[in-house]
């Protein structure tokens, strides 16, 4: 995932000092074309002995206050539970869930800093959509799936995209067993998961998301890349390097 100062300034002696005074401090990270917008708290950890929170798809100014009545909450001895109904909305139900520490270094960055560790406790808070259901529920709106990824669950397959989307790969991949060093997600959202040894067009081949992933689980590693980035690596489970990628179009 990003470095904490590629999502954000980060004036690390400012919040330190905020995260004293006041006890914790509320990141936002807004959206792209591609991610969600999220927030979440640093602080609580260290002064209540709390986990932080964290909850997506929301304005800056309604995450801000939703997590800070929150934080106060747990300032006067409350600990938040999961599967527990808080009124926190207006007209609508909220719960917490317990993010998954495979999730921590996708979304914490600052917080991994600030603690010099990445595990750390941590719980999303999860909105409902206009029918007042949750993600969970039966009849959910589609349309605000993507908006609010939940983190207790699918650190295996870590894409936003059906598991079932076609993805492009190559026969060296698939036949030879080759390794995938080379990603690119393509400006119209198409994936390619390229081994870089292809030599002609009918070396092609394509496949669902998850049949690549279930292959090769580090690719999870790559799932936030915008449209129009690419990512490159050495070997498997080296380092990856990302960039703008350049399309012919361009």
């Amino acid at each position: 995932m990003k470095a904490p100062d590629q999502h954000h300034c980060i004036d690390d002696d400012k919040f330190a000092s905020d995260i004293e005074k006041y006890g914790w401090i509320v990141l936002m990270i807004p959206a792209s074309d591609y991610l969600p917008s999220f927030a979440y708290t640093v602080g609580l950890l260290k002064h209540f002995n709390h986990p932080e929170l964290i909850c997506f798809g929301m304005k800056e100014q309604v995450a801000n206050q939703i997590l800070n009545d929150a934080g106060e909450l747990i300032r006067k001895g409350e600990v938040i539970k999961t599967e527990t109904n808080y009124d926190l909305f207006e007209n609508s139900r909220a719960e917490f869930i317990k993010v998954d520490k495979r999730s921590i270094g996708d979304y914490f960055g600052y917080a991994i800093s600030y603690y010099k560790t990445a595990e750390l406790p941590a719980l999303q808070l999860v909105w409902t959509d206009r029918n007042n259901r949750f993600p969970w529920e039966d009849g959910f709106e589609e349309v605000f799936r993507y908006k609010q990824p939940l983190l207790d669950r699918n650190a295996n397959f870590k894409f936003r995209e059906p598991a079932n989307l076609c993805v492009f790969t190559s026969r060296q991949h698939l036949e030879e067993d080759k390794p995938i060093l080379y990603v690119v997600h393509e400006h119209d959202g198409d994936w390619q998961f390229i081994t870089g040894d292809q030599v002609t067009t009918e070396d092609g081949r394509v496949v669902s998301l998850e049949r690549m992933v279930l292959r090769d689980n580090t690719l999870n590693e790559v799932f936030d890349l915008e449209y129009g980035e690419e990512a490159e690596r050495d070997v498997v489970g080296g380092k990856w390097r990302r960039s703008r990628f350049e399309s012919v179009d361009d």
